[in-house]
């Protein structure tokens, strides 16, 4: 038995006619238009509607009542900030940058505005350079009271300086 011969046909039939695909894409067209314009329409009803009852306002619910607790607790919040905001800052860091000198470095500036304190951490090269600073802002008109809380040479450091921690009251603004 001998196989037959394979015929293949490279040339597709015709297939269906391609009006009627035209036309459904036609009618899912209009159809669509159609649907967004109703959906326009109400949204710009629903939004009068909405305007409408808010001038009523016959609807609205009472504020709610909040804790007297947590009212006093925002208002302690509040005041903090404002403590803070009110500090003389541009006087502070103007009675610093006087102060300093070459020898004395400021590392860190806390500045406790509940209490009006001020915590600064230094570094001077010698003893007399921090006793010097320390004069400069007991002489000046924005701290007061300004004490060294705890001084340490930095033995690991070849230049051995003095690292020191100083607290002072900052004075009201005149």
């Amino acid at each position: 038995m001998k196989p037959r011969p394979l015929e293949l046909d490279y040339i597709a039939s015709r297939r269906r006619p391609v009006w009627l695909g035209v036309a459904i894409l036609a009618a899912a067209l209009a159809l669509g238009g159609v649907l967004f314009e109703q959906y326009r329409d109400t949204q710009v009803e629903l939004s009068r509607l909405e305007t409408e009852a808010g001038m009523l306002g016959s609807d609205r619910r009472p504020a709610r009542a909040v804790p007297k607790e947590r009212l006093d607790e925002e208002v302690k919040a509040a005041e903090v900030v404002v403590r803070s905001l009110t500090l003389p800052w541009a006087s502070l860091v103007e009675t610093l940058e006087k102060a300093s000198t070459r020898d004395v470095a400021l590392l860190q500036l806390q500045p406790d505005a509940q209490n009006r304190l001020v915590r600064l951490t230094l570094e001077a090269r010698s003893r007399q350079a921090m006793f010097d600073y320390m004069r400069r802002l007991g002489a000046s008109q924005t701290l007061a009271d300004a004490h060294i809380l705890s001084h340490q040479v930095q033995i690991e450091d070849p230049q051995k300086p003095i690292q020191f921690s100083v607290q002072a009251t900052m004075r009201e603004a005149r």
